[in-house]
């Protein structure tokens, strides 16, 4: 018996796996295409490529000249009115010295049209250097340095915090009728400045901007009225500040222990 039902067993099936097949023709095409597209780009560049036959270049040309710039960008013109790069000439034109900014566009058949703006000088940095109107440093050492410009000193690292605070201190004085002709931070962080009128205030090293904020709140009152008078203003007190006084009626100018009184304001009083 048991021989009989062995061989009614029916063997089991294997089942089988079916590969999917891919066709090449789908591969191939995708990427015949785009070659054909490649070189149609490339051969167009090819054939629209031509010599740069004139440069047009327009600005205020007060500090550099149409020729400097036509020089320092002659190398890049070799490659064509196509295949100029746009942005490499445009970095050389910023790097020349007085340049701020600068815009370099195709005219076709084949001109290049550059435009350029030059640095505004708004103050002296140290002996000879000059800061922009956003307190960058773009010249270390001016040949011409402006007298009429404001003088801004501190350390190399530190030239654009000293012109925000210039920029800002000078923006509130205006309207009192004043202006701000120095601005200096020394090695130790602490910090003068010099108004138009020759008066000096120093600000020290602590709680600086609480300081600026009482002068121009509390003092810049007082200074409108006696600005002839007053020599200093120290505002490295807790609670108030000192006003230095230039030698008053009767009092010799060449004493110099008399020369000079001091009055104690206290803070938020005239």
């Amino acid at each position: 018996m048991a021989r009989k039902q062995a061989r009614r067993r029916k063997p089991k099936k294997v089942k089988q796996i079916k590969i999917p097949t891919i066709r090449i023709g789908r591969i191939l095409a995708p990427l015949v295409a785009v070659a054909v597209v490649f070189a149609t780009y490339q051969l167009s560049l090819t054939m629209l490529d031509r010599s740069i036959s004139s440069i047009e270049i327009s600005g205020p040309f007060q500090r550099v000249s149409a020729l400097q710039i036509e020089e320092a960008i002659s190398d890049e013109l070799d490659a064509g009115f196509v295949g100029a790069d746009l942005g490499r000439i445009h970095d050389r034109i910023v790097a020349l010295p007085w340049i701020d900014q600068a815009r370099v566009a195709r005219r076709w058949p084949s001109r290049l049209s550059i435009t350029v703006s030059e640095q505004v000088p708004a103050a002296i940095w140290g002996e000879s250097g000059l800061l922009n109107t956003r307190g960058e440093l773009f010249v270390t050492a001016a040949r011409h340095v402006p007298a009429e410009l404001p003088r801004l000193n501190g350390p190399d690292d530190r030239s654009a915090e000293v012109a925000t605070r210039y920029l800002a201190v000078r923006d509130q004085l205006i309207p009192a009728g004043l202006d701000l002709r120095r601005m200096h931070l020394d090695a130790r962080g602490s910090w003068e400045m010099t108004l138009n009128n020759g008066i000096e205030v120093r600000l020290g090293r602590r709680d600086v901007a609480e300081r600026t904020d009482m002068f121009l709140d509390v003092v810049t009152n007082i200074i409108a009225g006696h600005a002839k008078k007053i020599d200093y203003v120290d505002m490295r007190y807790g609670n108030g500040f000192t006003i230095g006084w230039k030698g008053g009626p009767h009092v010799p100018a060449t004493d110099p222990q008399r020369s000079k009184q001091k009055m104690l304001v206290a803070k938020g009083t005239n």
